[in-house]
């Protein structure tokens, strides 16, 4: 089915999966939905069991019914049958069945964005699927060739070059690799309200290798990268050493930081403002953000999760799809 053609304003439609039923995804989608305001801002769906997301809600005494979204159940995982707090395959392959159902949702134009809950890597590779990431999984479902992780926060925003490979991995990457990462950077940035964003383009080695004396990658790989977004039109700037580029950005000097490996961007992101951090797919056919944070699997069932960093990913969903669809609208009334 065609994606259905916007003539006129509307809510955003959103689906929200509910994440590895034995962590605290449930909950934190439930807690999410009832905080101020959420329901205003797009017409929600949760994608899950309807015994699961019934035993969190009791737990954390929310009635879902009250909330006025809508449930898709997906899967043939019910409550009762694992063990909240566990690791296990049942649990990571309902994971995969909640995101597999949003991504078709949005593909199909059923839904104008996805919001992700956390899963567990251990889990899902329990339950027989390899699985490296949710971006990763995603992009396969929507036959993407390229996808990139960029994380976002109130103080800071980081693309990454690379995410789950090993480090030896991410030392190799392409000037090819690294220009695209610029460009759906820039383009991401733009849709979160950036006219003309300064995107700072983080070194490899220390001191962005110092003219050779730490490594020839920067001079070699990175400072062409920098030199083609430029030649598009793209306010891109670097290498910037890794030690100082995220104090920059963070100071207002950069709208974006290009980082190269995974724990680059990572660290300084959540040690900057972890409960409020967003993880979104760049790359894809559909707009898809997440949590920043895991399963937490100690505190499952004890109604102590925290949602506010699923209320910013719901948030971020919302505004991304708005301008999207903003743009559709836009478009139809040129024609």
């Amino acid at each position: 089915m065609p994606a259905t053609i916007v003539t006129e304003p509307r809510l955003p439609r959103i689906s929200l999966t509910t994440g590895d039923p034995a962590g605290v995804g449930p909950e934190v989608v439930l807690k999410a939905l009832a905080g101020e305001g959420m329901a205003r801002l797009a017409e929600w769906t949760i994608i899950g069991s309807r015994s699961i997301v019934d035993a969190a809600a009791g737990q954390c005494g929310i009635d879902p019914d009250r909330l006025g979204v809508r449930l898709v159940h997906a899967g043939e995982l019910e409550w009762g049958s694992f063990d909240i707090g566990r690791v296990a395959a049942a649990c990571g392959r309902a994971s995969l069945d909640y995101i597999r159902e949003a991504t078709l949702r949005a593909m199909n134009g059923e839904a104008d964005a996805i919001v992700t809950g956390p899963v567990n890597k251990e889990a899902v590779t329990l339950s027989g699927q390899h699985f490296t990431g949710h971006t990763e999984f995603i992009a396969h479902l929507c036959g993407a060739q390229e996808s990139r992780m960029l994380l976002v926060n109130d103080k800071l925003r980081v693309v990454h070059v690379t995410t789950h490979v090993s480090l030896r991995q991410a030392c190799d990457s392409t000037i090819d690799r690294i220009v695209r990462t610029i460009e759906l950077g820039h383009e991401a940035m733009l849709s979160l309200g950036f006219p003309q964003p300064r995107i700072a383009v983080c070194g490899l080695n220390p001191h962005a290798g110092e003219k050779g004396l730490f490594g020839e990658e920067d001079a070699a790989v990175i400072v062409p990268a920098i030199a083609a977004a430029a030649r598009r039109g793209i306010r891109a700037e670097g290498p910037v050493p890794g030690d100082t580029v995220f104090l920059k950005a963070v100071r207002g000097h950069y709208d974006l930081v290009v980082a190269m490996y995974h724990d680059q961007g990572h660290i300084p992101m959540k040690l900057v403002d972890f409960e409020n951090t967003v993880n979104v797919s760049l790359g894809l056919p559909i707009i898809r953000t997440s949590v920043d944070h895991g399963t937490a699997f100690d505190i499952a069932g004890k109604n102590m999760a925290d949602p506010r960093s699923m209320k910013a990913a719901m948030r971020l969903a919302a505004g991304m799809a708005g301008y999207r669809i903003g743009k559709r609208i836009a478009q139809d009334t040129r024609v």
